[in-house]
């Protein structure tokens, strides 16, 4: 039987050109304007996740 990925995984994380896992920090979607300018522009980038992580999301969505 296929091993099925996990569904918010597939949505949360996406893989760069280099193969790094990448996700977006949380806090950037609604009620903006009750946080720091300093908030909204540290929530901009997003993370590169690191070994035990990344391993694991991997194992999430084998295909990613």
């Amino acid at each position: 039987m296929k091993q099925k990925s996990n569904s918010s995984a597939k949505k949360r994380f996406k893989k760069t050109g280099s193969g790094k896992i990448m996700h977006e920090k949380s806090a950037k979607n609604h009620l903006l304007k009750n946080k720091s300018k300093r908030q909204k522009k540290f929530g901009a980038d997003g993370i590169t996740l690191s070994g035990t992580t990344k391993h694991r999301v991997s194992r999430m969505v084998p295909n990613l």
